[in-house]
């Protein structure tokens, strides 16, 4: 037998059972969606508008009536944000209309659904074009990488024939004569040489500072190899020496201020993005106060 408890009301004094129906829902989720969608078809829609326009702008042919590139970018950008605000709008008053409430809370509320399910239908379409994009740039890439690849094997084939008449042990002897370094600067050959200052000067630019040990030993091979004098051979170095610390430390300032100009980038394009999603919730708010039935009382004729 099921057991019914009552609770007094302390308004009324009167008794409800406990566990009583809650109010009714009072959001319509079809509306919220037909709103959402007509915000994105109309943004859309100008938006390719927008497009044809600025496209009929550019003229080919005349030297200097086709818009700057900056006068494209601010143009584009204002009439996105635009187009993006009209449609807002209209899908706030569309989902507030064919939601049926008369309560200006509730058209608020249906508007500001339809502003995030925009943003929401938005960004998935833009990752599916995001995504169609990266995939067609892959195949690209497959296909350039297989044609270097058949190019490739070409090439090999062609050079096989005149590769099988090297000599092998010649040619092991010649690099481990090359790898031979730390001797006498004079008695060692051209291929020795070069080969300890590519590694002195590798080592130079890994560690980032120089070892006065390394510096005089590089002197002497430069000395060897050009056949100048040891002072000369000093200066050669010293000149090596200060030009690549020149570089390097223009290389970091160039690093420091590109660096510096992403960070500003991202942080104003940042807010700007969340501008444009204010006023996008604005207009949405603003469409769905507009869209909001009114209430009309009616008067008892008996009372006239």
């Amino acid at each position: 037998m099921q057991t019914r408890v009552a609770t007094a009301d302390a308004m009324t004094g009167g008794i409800a059972p406990e566990g009583a129906p809650s109010l009714p829902s009072r959001i319509s989720w079809g509306a919220v969606l037909a709103g959402g969608i007509v915000a994105v078809a109309v943004g859309a829609m100008l938006n390719i508008l927008g497009l044809a326009i600025g496209a009929t702008t550019i003229d080919p042919v005349a030297v200097g009536d086709t818009p700057s590139a900056s006068t494209f970018g601010i143009a584009g950008g204002i009439w996105l944000l635009v187009a993006n605000l009209i449609g807002l709008a209209v899908g706030g008053y569309v989902a507030a209309r064919l939601s049926g409430t008369a309560d200006d809370t509730d058209g608020v509320l249906h508007g500001l659904s339809v502003w995030a399910i925009g943003f929401l239908i938005s960004a998935v379409l833009l990752g599916n074009a995001a995504a169609g994009a990266a995939g067609g740039i892959s195949r690209m890439v497959g296909s350039a990488a297989q044609g270097l690849g058949q190019g490739a094997g070409e090439a090999i084939s062609a050079v096989a024939p005149a590769a099988r008449n090297i000599d092998p042990r010649a040619l092991a002897e010649r690099l481990q004569t090359g790898l031979q370094t730390g001797g006498d600067p004079a008695a060692m050959n051209t291929d020795q040489r070069r080969a300890e200052m590519a590694q002195i000067i590798g080592s130079r630019v890994t560690s980032g500072n120089a070892d006065p040990g390394a510096r005089d030993r590089l002197a002497q091979l430069v000395a060897a190899e050009y056949g100048v004098p040891a002072d000369e051979a000093r200066t050669r170095v010293d000149r090596l020496e200060a030009e690549a610390t020149r570089v390097a430390q223009e290389a970091e300032t160039r690093a420091r201020a590109a660096a510096d100009a992403a960070a500003n980038g991202a942080a104003i394009g940042a807010y700007w993005i969340f501008a444009a999603m204010l006023l996008g919730a604005v207009a949405a708010v603003l469409g769905a106060r507009t869209g909001t039935r009114n209430t009309v009382r009616a008067m008892d004729r008996r009372l006239a």
